[in-house]
């Protein structure tokens, strides 16, 4: 029987009984045939299969060679609490038994779901917005845009700032930053345009540092062999944020008005600092509550890294791989950020949803995304350990996500049906999804050490095209249709997948 016994230890002394939690019971009336012995007593507690089984045990002539024990009243075996771990007799909450490298996961999970949430609100708010102010699609996508002026200044410097003092500070800055310009939005729009444009672009600067610094982060806390799954789930954040953001905001806006959603999602963000001030360390080096278990499997699957001094841009910039990734990050993110910040106007004004409708029917490609980015994740993790080479899975995965998304938006000018126009959406954005187990975990595969510069690098790029292509989507829509809009990104999707199948790579260039 796999079993733990805790006996309390005693002695002849009363005294000392007592001090080890045993019982002393009065010396009992001796037997004729042991005149002079004396009794003790003891309890003594047996730990087997999360039963604890408690015993009374009686001992006579402790002091002599031979000894007899009897056992007595045997109590009822008392179960552990759910979720409770017996450790060295100490009662364990699950919670503090889950690893800590999960833990910093989850919460970055949470940081990216209010970062859809904040940044896909206006998506909806656009439509009242824009009715009360006389606002015209070339006016809304420059608002639209604008959150990517600030969220492209921050793109290299937030990864320079993460890699040089450490993830946690520049993650919790970002959130705290972005989540008070969320709250200024109503406030800002009121005031008139100008002032409405330069705090969206406030929080873009926010925004902007999260990528970079939640890279930086988990290239520390995450062993290789999880890198796909934990990054996918983070990814997925972003898309259930977006799936948060889509169904709620219709329903604030119809009870309370447009300003309601972002006063309601900006204040969430003072929740999560807190819990990330109290939970989260840079490095599993810094983390003082670290079990020793984990921090010898994080530390024996990875290098413990110095803190980055200087950023060798040369060497980089150098490197066929790292303009694959560059390349195809500004060719996946033209897509992405028109589904991102059109497809409720899409919905409206080719579908003919109504405002709720539009953000109710928004929920369905996002989750679409948050099931495939995990699914991705743990195939690609599956097939690393299976020994495929990364450089062979982050082509495959990357593949997918470029050449799903072409195929199902070059369908959508043929479907006749509200329907099988979502459905194709769906499907685009679940392929889509896929490339968090491609080109997004390829930074940590080709410079751990640099990988919030390298995110920040690329980034870049991907914002540029969020830039041009949101604002090219308001005049391309004022002088031509959604078709025209789609093959410009089914153009780029092809783009992207030869480059990255003839340059990108999974081994590691610089460390």
């Amino acid at each position: 029987m796999n079993a733990r016994a805790f006996l309390c230890s005693y002695t002849p002394h009363p005294d000392s009984l007592l001090k080890q939690r045993t019982s002393l019971s009065p010396p009992p009336t001796p037997r004729k045939s042991f005149a002079s012995a004396a009794r003790f007593h003891c309890q003594v507690r047996l730990i087997s299969r999360g039963r604890r089984y408690t015993f009374r045990v009686s001992a006579r002539n402790p002091g002599l060679k031979s000894e007899q024990y009897e056992i007595s009243d045997v109590r009822e075996p008392a179960k552990f609490k759910t979720g409770e771990v017996e450790d060295g007799g100490v009662v364990v909450p699950w919670w503090e038994k889950f690893p800590k490298r999960w833990v910093i996961v989850v919460l970055c999970f949470s940081a990216f779901l209010l970062c859809n949430m904040d940044r896909v609100n206006m998506s909806i708010a656009i439509l009242p917005m824009s009715a009360e102010y006389n606002w015209n699609p070339t006016t809304v996508g420059l608002i639209q845009s604008s959150f990517f002026w600030g969220y492209l200044l921050t793109q290299i410097a937030g990864g320079i700032w993460a890699d040089t003092v450490g993830g946690k500070l520049v993650l919790g800055f970002g959130v705290i930053w972005w989540s008070i310009a969320t709250a200024l939005t109503p406030v800002a729009a009121k005031l008139g345009l100008p002032y409405l444009l330069v705090v969206r672009a406030f929080m873009g600067i926010g925004e902007g540092v999260a990528m970079p610094a939640m890279n930086n982060i988990l290239s520390k806390w995450v062993p290789v062999s999880e890198r796909s799954r934990s990054l996918a789930l983070v990814y997925s954040g972003m898309y259930l944020g977006s799936v948060t953001g889509l169904a709620f905001s219709p329903f604030l806006i119809h009870q309370f008005g447009w300003p309601s959603v972002f006063y309601s999602f900006g204040s969430l963000g003072t929740v999560w600092f807190a819990t990330w001030l109290n939970k989260a360390y840079s490095s599993p080096l810094d983390d003082p509550q670290l079990r020793p278990e984990e921090k010898r499997l994080i530390l024996t699957n990875s290098v413990p890294r110095e803190p980055v001094t200087t950023i060798p841009w040369g060497l980089l910039l150098s490197q066929p791989p790292v303009w694959a990734l560059i390349v195809c990050h500004f060719c996946h993110n033209w897509g992405t950020f028109i589904l991102l910040t059109w497809m409720p106007t899409y919905y409206n004004q080719v579908l003919k949803f109504n405002l709720t409708e539009s953000g109710l029917i928004c929920v369905l490609p996002w989750l679409t995304m948050a099931f495939s980015a995990n699914l991705g994740g743990w195939i690609a993790d599956t097939l690393v350990s299976n020994g495929l080479s990364v450089t062979t899975v982050r082509k495959i995965m990357q593949s997918i996500g470029f050449l799903g998304p072409a195929f199902f938006l070059t369908q959508l000018s043929h479907v006749d049906s509200p329907a099988m126009a979502v459905l194709c959406m769906a499907c685009s954005q679940g392929t889509d999804a896929f490339s968090q187990s491609g080109l997004y975990s390829n930074h940590q595969d080709l410079a751990p050490r640099y990988s919030g510069v390298l995110l920040g690098l690329s980034n870049t790029a991907g914002v540029l095209a969020g830039v041009f292509g949101t604002a090219a989507t308001g005049y391309i829509l004022q002088h031509g249709s959604w078709d025209d809009v789609f093959k410009v990104s089914v153009g780029l999707y092809l783009t992207g997948t030869v480059v990255w199948n003839l340059f990108s790579s999974g081994e590691k260039i610089l460390d």
